[in-house]
């Protein structure tokens, strides 16, 4: 299960079990030199595995594994093959930056004036994290990090804020990590800290924005004579402008790959997605879902993104203008993914929550530990914290609905922890489905918005959302 650990404080979250129990197996694939192609023939869905979101799935260490391109001797018969996330991506042994030895989680929850968290952020900017060069870096680290002790005002607000939540973060999150090491899912380790680099990731051509940009020069499709869904068949090459003008839906038990510029990307089943920016979100509104969880990560404005040019950001009028009521059902669930500004914060809670008619219930947050249990990040650093905020909202409108729709399950807590072992792949976020299936009904209609990743029985939109379910970032396996 993707919970391995579930408190009054929250849920201790195991991300990579979660992706590899979405089923990444292809049926009735056949085996050729050179690599793994999908047999065009009708798949049987008898042959399938009949894959639950929530269902157990074989570790990684079962059977042999192979690499993405390598071919496996089945004699020219039929042959099923499974793909795993690769585990190194959960490889965070060891914190981003070292806490001092009084700050370290083992040691409890000290009370902590707003005063004694200034001081604390102003000396992490001069403290250098477990890093496996030393000398000239160290020196460089340092001169970056210098600044003089004043805050401005974005800088207060935080520390306010987080003098706010610190001491339930601190609790239940040393509640949650003692729960792992005595099960064994956490483990303390004396390990030195590997020095080992993942290039994978950045040799993976991911053009999905560009595409979506370029797709704005395509010849306009008319919407009367063009599909509103497309299903997929077994391994699919498709012109870009089909791909990108209508929802994609893999609705069989099993995955499928879709090949898009030269290259392949697994589609877990009974998952539907639409690539596509925020200029052309007409195909998910022609899709005629009416949902009853939308998850948003916007991608919100920030200096660090600015400075990398990781990807493009949206205006808070941007975000404003997403059809969140024309897609949500009544008394929808609401969840939002918000940088650690109090200025996205206010925002989504004063702003875009009303303007949507949506009412704020929650605030909860992720937290990032290493496998050791230790913060990724000093908890008190002023730079960067440890966890990210989500609120939680429920869509107003008709009462009785309301009340129909909430038999039977739980109110949302107002502040709940989910505790997990982050993806070194930059926004990777952790899975929602395990943790809000017990404040929802069984089998109702979810998407995410800006997404990047795919999960079955989920509706996922972004203009990179096949981002990391790009081939690569899998082992193959052959099932015995």
């Amino acid at each position: 299960m993707s919970v391995v650990h579930r408190l009054a404080e929250g849920w201790l979250v195991d991300h990579l079990s979660f992706i590899n129990q979405c089923g990444y197996e292809i049926c009735d694939s056949v085996a050729h030199p050179g690599g793994v192609a999908c047999n065009t023939s009708t798949t049987s869905t008898e042959d399938c595995h009949s894959i639950s979101a929530f269902a157990a799935t074989p570790s990684s260490s079962n059977g042999p594994i192979y690499g993405p391109g390598d071919a496996i001797e089945t004699g020219g018969k039929t042959a099923k093959v499974r793909y795993v996330f690769r585990e190194e991506f959960f490889d965070i042994s060891k914190p981003h930056i070292a806490a001092a030895p009084e700050e370290q989680l083992c040691q409890g929850c000290p009370e902590v004036s707003l005063t004694e968290i200034k001081a604390n952020s102003n000396r992490g900017e001069y403290q250098e994290g477990a890093k496996c060069d030393t000398g000239d870096s160290l020196a460089t680290a340092r001169k970056k990090r210098k600044r003089k002790c004043v805050f401005n005002q974005g800088e207060l607000d935080a520390l306010e804020y987080h003098s706010e939540v610190r001491k339930l973060i601190w609790e239940g999150t040393l509640h949650l990590v003692q729960e792992g090491l005595k099960s064994g899912f956490l483990h303390h380790t004396t390990a030195k800290l590997s020095c080992r680099k993942n290039n994978v990731a950045q040799h993976i051509a991911c053009g999905l924005a560009e595409l979506c940009e370029m797709a704005k020069q395509f010849p306009a499709v008319s919407e009367s004579d063009h599909q509103a869904v497309r299903v997929l068949e077994d391994e699919t090459s498709s012109p870009e402008q089909d791909l990108l003008s209508c929802v994609m839906e893999n609705s069989s038990n099993c995955a499928k790959i879709i090949v898009l510029m030269g290259q392949k990307y697994l589609v877990p089943p009974k998952s539907s997605f639409l690539l596509s920016d925020i200029s052309y979100l007409q195909p998910l509104l022609n899709y005629k879902k009416k949902y009853d969880v939308i998850v948003i990560d916007p991608p919100w404005e920030n200096k660090s993104a600015k400075r990398s040019n990781r990807y493009s950001h949206l205006s808070p009028w941007q975000i404003k203008q997403i059809p969140v009521p024309a897609l949500a059902a009544p008394n929808c669930l609401i969840v939002t993914w918000v940088t650690n500004r109090q200025k996205h914060l206010r925002f989504v809670k004063d702003e875009l929550y009303p303007n949507w008619l949506v009412k704020t219930v929650a605030e909860w947050h992720w937290v990032k530990i290493t496998t050791a249990g230790e913060f990724v990040l000093p908890l008190d650093s002023l730079h960067k914290k440890p966890y990210e905020v989500l609120v939680l909202g429920r869509v107003q409108g008709d009462v009785k609905e309301a009340l129909r729709k909430s038999e039977g399950v739980l109110p949302i807590p107002e502040h709940k922890l989910i505790v997990s072992v982050p993806c070194s792949l930059h926004s990777h976020k952790p899975p929602l489905a395990a943790v809000l299936a017990e404040f929802i009904k069984p089998d109702v209609e979810c998407l995410e918005l800006f997404a990047r990743n795919l999960q079955p029985g989920w509706t996922s939109w972004g203009n990179e959302v096949l981002k990391f379910q790009h081939i690569d970032y899998f082992t193959l396996m052959q099932n015995e």
